[in-house]
């Protein structure tokens, strides 16, 4: 979808790098990176692998035609120096220094031309994969707060609740927007503000600091952090603003990764990482295929996220992710809610993911469990594309940073959670869980 212009041209100039590959490194580890590329199903992996095989033999012909180069330069300096001694031999050597400018030029628009194909091959290969990922099937980590029996309800489904309740108007959204857009209302809208005001805290508490970021980039940005998150369909995510470079961003993830852009952080501090939490509104161009998941809440065009994201030093980057994984969890027990956390599996993985965890709340009026949050560890992937780097004390040396990112509160879904489980249809009331009251001046029920 286009939205009409906005912006003036001007944004349309590139702020970031050419990245830099460690193209040696890759290719000692083309057995890791096939692997990765057919266990996450990518949909172009032939053409992928078939351009990563000729890595090794393209990366020794840039050493050759480096030396080539190098001889030709030797050449040229030596007959400059002769010339320099003794003018009268100019047009002697006139037709060789041609020659050797000629040659010159096309070893450079060769080696130009193989540095764009390694390069573009490079920027192409999804992120190696952690050993622990598995195949096929998520793995079930642990439950949280689980039920006796997961009973499916329809009337526990959180539209009808909602419209009854006057949280929630789809109608006059699709009128005005069109489908997969609702307005919250009363106490659906001050829902939402407590869940924000909620996270917010609780990620100030554990040391996240506060960001509020664009929710517009330019779409170099979105495509360095290897944004396209898979649904239905293949269909597309980003909705871009018509004659400019910009796109609305899908997740607070890629603004805030924007803010360590072509710069040297300082990560030598006791925790060797910086935490931000940010709160944005997020959009997504397609909310899914057509059938129960757009009905409602659980698949919008628009809605709000607090999202967590992190740099940190690669030694700890694992450890970071078990922290915000165990971060999610204590929001989902405070909340009360019924649900499992997964490790998820290799096709389930965008290109940026080592690893990824997601948590699954069970939504009764869905008859099945739903995504309410998910954590990635993406390592170098997003850093070398956003020239992301910090100081090695230890060796004075610049190294790319790891990044990783975790939802702290993805507004509707933890809504339909919330409302389907909490509803109760004998008093006709929505239990507000204890932890978000203060944020409802002490409201019990809705």
């Amino acid at each position: 979808m286009i939205i009409r212009r906005l912006f003036s041209m001007s944004n349309c100039s590139f702020f970031l790098k050419k990245p830099q590959f460690d193209v040696k490194r890759i290719i000692e580890m083309i057995p890791q990176y096939e692997k990765s590329i057919q266990n996450r199903e990518l949909i172009k992996a032939d053409s992928i692998i078939r351009s990563l095989k000729l890595l090794s033999e393209q990366y020794q012909n840039i050493k050759e035609i480096d030396k080539a180069i190098a001889d030709i330069q030797i050449q040229r300096k030596s007959i400059e120096a002769r010339i320099k001694k003794d003018r009268t031999e100019i047009a002697e050597y006139s037709a060789a220094l041609k020659a050797l400018k000629e040659q010159y030029q096309d070893q450079d628009s060769k080696l130009l031309e193989l540095k764009n194909k390694i390069s573009e091959t490079c920027k192409s290969l999804p992120n190696i994969l952690d050993p622990t990922v598995p195949l096929g099937a998520p793995q079930i980590e642990q439950w949280i707060n689980p039920l006796e029996a997961y009973k499916t309800s329809e009337a526990q489904a959180h539209v009808g609740i909602m419209l009854k309740k006057n949280m929630l108007d789809l109608q006059t959204a699709s009128n005005i927007a069109g489908m997969s857009w609702y307005y919250l209302l009363n106490d659906g809208a001050r829902l939402e503000q407590a869940l924000v005001a909620y996270a917010l805290k609780k990620a100030n508490e554990n040391g996240f600091a506060s960001c509020t970021p664009p929710s517009i980039t330019k779409k170099e940005l979105i495509d360095a952090c290897g944004f396209n998150p898979r649904d239905m369909n293949n269909e597309r995510q980003i909705y871009t603003l018509q004659d400019t470079n910009l796109g609305l961003v899908a997740t607070a993830e890629i603004s805030m990764a924007g803010l360590g852009a072509n710069k040297v952080l300082d990560l030598n501090s006791a925790e060797c990482s910086k935490k931000l939490v940010g709160v944005s509104r997020c959009y997504r161009a397609e909310a899914g295929a057509r059938g129960r998941d757009t009905k409602g809440l659980y698949r919008v065009h628009e809605f709000t996220k607090v999202e967590l994201f992190c740099w940190s030093k690669p030694e700890i980057s694992a450890k970071i992710l078990e922290e915000i994984k165990q971060f999610q969890i204590s929001v989902v027990k405070e909340l009360g809610l019924p649900a499992k956390v997964l490790n998820m599996p290799s096709n389930d993985l965008g290109n940026p993911a080592f690893k990824k965890y997601d948590i699954e709340a069970w939504m009764p009026g869905r008859g099945n469990f739903g995504e309410i949050s998910s954590a990635s560890n993406c390592t170098d992937f997003q850093s070398r594309r956003l020239n992301t780097k910090y100081k090695d004390d230890s060796t004075g040396k610049l190294k790319y940073v790891h990044t990783l990112n975790g939802t702290a509160m993805a507004i509707p879904r933890m809504m339909v959670a919330l409302v389907e489980n909490f509803y109760d249809p004998s008093t006709g009331k929505i239990s507000v869980p204890e932890c978000l009251r203060e944020f409802m001046n002490g409201q019990r029920y809705i």
